[in-house]
């Protein structure tokens, strides 16, 4: 499996608070993002995949949803996040 406990407390080990932080926003976005890629990745072999086509869709609405709270909330961990995560250009 591509995501395992392993794989989950490093992304919230880098961008929440602990390993055990996975309520905090940045752990989020960056789980999300995580997710994101992989199933980009999946998607440009199998591109007829429409269910999973339908779960990267909602993953970036989540997403993005949590970049606007944190973005409303503290304007300077929304560009650390942005930064870390190479999302904006």
């Amino acid at each position: 499996m591509y995501l395992d406990r392993k794989v989950k407390e490093g992304i919230f080990k880098k961008h929440g608070e602990s390993e055990k932080d996975t309520g905090s926003t940045e752990g989020q976005i960056a789980l999300f993002s995580h997710r994101i890629d992989h199933l980009s990745n999946h998607l440009k072999k199998n591109k007829k995949d429409f269910n999973t086509e339908r779960s990267l869709v909602k993953l970036v609405g989540k997403r993005r949803s949590l970049l606007d709270y944190l973005k409303a909330k503290d304007i300077e961990r929304y560009r650390s996040i942005i930064k870390d995560l190479g999302l904006r250009k």
